[in-house]
């Protein structure tokens, strides 16, 4: 594939899903990456938390990679950059919000003093090799989020990033339509990648501000008890929110988690959060009387370890609540996490907690654009092809439907893997490169469709069997054999369990060739299919099953 003489768009993650964005952008051989986030692992990686792109295509041709942009300081944009840069050794180029959580990465991977990381200012503008990049302030549900004009000599692309248009935003600019407006005229832009996420909500995403009256007028009618706020400790406008209601009403703001302390000490460090009373630490709560406390908390999604789940089960160090207190949930249901959130909710409920969620007050809204904000994108930017990104299947199929009836001449359902060509000539995918995903394990990345975590999750749902079987140096077994289950299933259900592995390994063992019979690996996979044989017709279980043959040597004196 010759890469001279093009415009191309790829991406490695974040097309055909939401998290994990790794987009790369390429022009005259020359490549530029937007974002490197990761994703949360569910029930198909246990044990781990954290999965990264595979991005070992574009590591290959690293000394093509011109620079690392980071859009915004989601996880799912930059939290992948300081696990994948030593593949890539490339510059870094963010706004001072984004650099800051970045460098915090960095620090934990032990890299802050090798990644060169350049902070642009919001809104200015930068070359690199044949990409100029105009970026634009853009609302979204954290600071600074940067949408990206990229002119190429083949004609401009606008790679959207996660945005929403909030007139009243609480923190930092409202987004900058004018600027956008500006750089879209001539009617010559080529493409615009963007966001999926609410492409089905129609109407607009909801304001801040708007949030933030609502937390007031709520907070107004809690006079007694303590009240506790979980929310993503990203949202700083949130933050600032909840911190600007309880001053009003006379409570004092704790800090419970700790992506709390290190969010809200990098936002006062790039500028934000300085005007509000100062956040108590959590130690400090037994010092407040009930009814004058805020307490502020992580764990929105009821991960068992975050400090909202430790709360309501009496499992944290300085903070509790008791009955007649009140927890206000102020964000949103992220799918997969239904089933921890309800029973969090219903564990405070059991405890006479009053439980308040954006199913009873407007206390949330949406960080990425719904069907009418869209709608005005499109007719401000005028793309002549759409080719829509952070979204499943449904989501990138329904946005281009919607793109088609608001004027883009084409729109095009990419996948992870996809190169699609922008220029010159037809829009269109011409290839395809391998894609895939690691899990962030001990010791390092391991694949996520490979044979460890095959085996892990075989032992989760299979158990696993140990043997030891005794063979002499004639290859007869001199000894029961012993075996040792863990998970498989409950031995005191089957009575006789035991004695009915050992007859069937012996069986088996048997049933071969003396020749075998003094092969200690023939002698260990006829004892592992005799235990498979037993467990798939006792429970249809297929255990992880490990023998060990010791050989003696019979005393002929």
């Amino acid at each position: 594939m010759n890469l001279n003489n093009s415009f191309l768009f790829l991406p490695l993650g974040g097309s055909g899903e939401i998290g994990m964005n790794l987009n790369l952008y390429c022009c005259n051989g020359k490549w530029l990456m937007v974002d490197c986030g990761i994703s949360f692992a569910d029930e198909r990686a246990p044990g781990v938390d954290v999965i990264v792109p595979d991005a070992s295509w574009i590591a290959e041709r690293s000394e093509d990679l011109l620079a690392i942009i980071v859009t915004h300081a989601h996880e799912d944009h930059v939290g992948a950059v300081a696990r994948l840069w030593p593949q890539f050794r490339c510059p870094v180029y963010t706004s001072p919000f984004t650099a800051q959580i970045l460098h915090n990465k960095l620090v934990e991977e032990r890299l802050e003093d090798e990644v060169e990381v350049n902070i642009v200012s919001p809104g200015s503008s930068l070359q690199l090799g044949d990409f100029h990049l105009d970026f634009v302030d853009l609302t979204h549900s954290i600071p600074e989020m940067q949408a990206l004009m990229i002119t190429t000599p083949y004609g401009k692309v606008l790679h959207s990033g996660d945005w929403k248009l909030d007139p009243n935003p609480v923190v930092g600019p409202a987004s900058n339509m004018e600027k956008m407006r500006e750089i879209s005229s001539g009617g010559d832009i080529l493409a615009m990648v963007c966001d999926s996420t609410n492409v089905f909500k129609s109407g607009t995403s909801g304001s801040e501000g708007d949030v933030q009256a609502s937390l007031d007028k709520l907070l107004g009618t809690i006079t007694e008890g303590r009240v506790a706020v979980t929310t993503f400790a990203s949202n700083i406008a949130r933050l600032e929110s909840i911190a600007r209601v309880a001053e009003k009403h006379d409570r004092h703001v704790v800090l419970v988690g700790l992506s709390l302390h290190r969010m809200t000490a990098a936002a006062k460090k790039s500028g934000y959060l300085l005007d509000l009373p100062p956040f108590l630490d959590a130690k400090d709560a037994g010092h407040i009387p009930r009814n004058k406390i805020l307490l502020l908390c992580t764990g929105s999604q009821g991960e068992p370890r975050g400090a909202m789940a430790r709360i309501a089960r009496d499992d944290h160090n300085d903070v509790s609540l008791t009955a007649g207190d009140t927890v206000i949930f102020s964000s949103k249901v992220i799918p997969g996490n239904e089933k921890s959130l309800y029973a969090l909710h219903n564990q405070l409920t059991e405890a006479n907690i009053n439980v308040i969620t954006e199913a009873d007050e407007f206390v949330h809204v949406s960080g990425h654009p719904a069907r009418d904000e869209l709608k005005h994108m499109y007719e401000t930017v005028r793309p002549k092809v759409a080719v829509p990104v952070h979204g499943e299947a449904r989501h990138l199929k329904e946005h281009c439907a919607l793109a088609l009836s608001l004027g883009a001449e084409q729109a095009i359902e990419i996948k992870n893997g996809d190169i699609l060509r922008l220029a010159p000539g037809p829009v269109e995918i011409i290839d395809k490169v391998p894609v895939g995903r690691f899990a962030v394990d001990a010791g390092g990345l391991t694949s996520l469709d490979g044979d460890f975590l095959a085996t892990r999750r075989r032992m989760i749902f299979n158990g696993s069997a140990n043997a030891l079987v005794i063979v002499n140096e004639k290859g007869q077994i001199t000894e029961e054999p012993v075996v040792r289950l863990r998970g498989v299933v409950d031995v005191g259900l089957f009575p006789g369990l035991m004695d009915t592995l050992s007859k069937e390994i012996k069986a088996r063992h048997y049933e071969m060739s003396k020749a075998k019979r003094m092969n200690d690996s023939e002698v260990e996979e006829s004892a592992r299919r005799s235990i498979r044989s037993v467990f798939r017709k006792l429970a249809r279980r297929r255990p992880i099953t490990d023998v060990h043959v010791v050989r003696i040597e019979e005393d002929i004196t």
